[in-house]
């Protein structure tokens, strides 16, 4: 195995690239569960690390219903604000537990949790958080090729077999790190702000 760095960039580059759900793209017309998972399989494709991976099932709907993370689809079926819910809690659970998820909605939900509150524009949230996470994914570019950067620099004058190994060990190490921070960060905010 060869460490390259132009092929860890373009491994991140990838990842940074992969295609956002856009409001666009979200249907008009309420959906029935089955055209839910279908729509979501067919849009975060490339989001999946194995080709057996499932996106979203019905099973998982329904556990975010119960976990008061999702309100109730009506009358069968989900409407735009379903769509973008399911949408933002995908990416959130990535790294958040349920119970970090809920407590961070919570505030959007009405008390039974039935609908949003009205003065919450769901697609506006929505609408922020892609054009922030578009400028934000330049920034963690540059900051990717800085991870890589110094670590060339660290092991250059290295002269031991196994370099390459070391190396990637070490891109490995820092990228968890930084997840890690980023996690307890969010995890503070929720814990100091949103939970009683």
């Amino acid at each position: 195995m060869e460490y390259n760095k132009q092929d860890i960039s373009k491994l991140f580059n990838e990842i940074i690239s992969s295609k956002e759900i856009s409001l666009e793209e979200i249907p008009c017309i309420d959906l029935y569960m089955d055209q839910v998972t279908t729509f979501f399989e067919d849009k975060l494709l490339d989001c999946k690390r194995n080709s057996e991976d499932k996106i979203l099932t019905k099973t998982m709907i329904n556990n975010y219903t119960k976990g008061k993370i999702l309100m109730p689809a009506k009358k069968k079926k989900y409407t735009i604000e379903h769509m973008i819910l399911l949408i933002l809690i995908y990416n959130l659970k990535q790294v958040l537990s349920i119970n970090d998820i809920n407590a961070l909605l919570s505030p959007i939900f009405n008390e039974k949790v039935e609908s949003i509150k009205e003065d919450i524009h769901i697609d506006e949230i929505y609408k922020s958080f892609l054009n922030i996470k578009t400028k934000e994914n330049e920034e963690l570019k540059n900051d990717f090729n800085h991870i890589v950067e110094n670590i060339e620099d660290e092991f250059k004058n290295f002269q031991e077999e196994k370099k390459d190994t070391i190396k990637l060990l070490t891109t490995v190490l820092i990228l968890s790190n930084r997840a890690n921070i980023y996690k307890r960060m969010a995890e503070k905010l929720i814990d100091n702000y949103l939970k009683d």
